[in-house]
């Protein structure tokens, strides 16, 4: 479990209940990684969401043809990865892959997704903030194709 007060920090959890703030720090844990540690890989079952404290994470994706990896997205301090914990089925959609030494807030996903259906109005503010977070990275990843396809 972490500080509520620490979870109350962050803005996808603005609009809470304390009582919801509570739920989400049951579920969580403080976990500190080393550099090139990955988080999950692309198509792996997701059961995590991560707020990254400190340091850096790299959402990559596999180009199947050529056998390596490309950097979609680069997350910091403050950053939400691993959304698809919450969108079924439940499988990445990417990797996520630490850049430098990182320190994360880790969510239970299994615990959260039956807290969501217990109390329906908890699960809908925070699939909200699951959308803003998809919204904001195919915003990111359309404006990053549309500049390499003018260049």
């Amino acid at each position: 479990m972490v500080s509520p007060e620490l979870i109350r920090r962050f803005p996808i959890f603005s609009g809470l209940t304390m009582e919801q703030i509570i739920s989400l720090a049951k579920a969580a844990d403080e976990l500190e990684v080393e550099r090139d540690h990955y988080f999950h890989h692309e198509g792996e079952e997701l059961n995590a969401l991560y707020i990254l404290l400190d340091g850096e994470v790299t959402i990559v994706s596999k180009l199947p043809e050529r056998e390596r990896e490309i950097t979609i997205h680069t997350l910091g301090a403050g950053d939400v990865f691993g959304w698809s914990a919450f969108v079924p089925p439940y499988a990445a959609t990417a990797g996520a892959k630490a850049v430098t030494r990182c320190k994360v807030i880790v969510f239970d996903a299994i615990e959260l997704r039956k807290e969501f259906e217990a109390d329906c109005q908890f699960g809908y503010v925070m699939m909200q903030k699951i959308a803003l977070i998809i919204r904001d990275r195919l915003n990111t990843l359309r404006i990053e194709t549309l500049a390499y396809s003018a260049g």
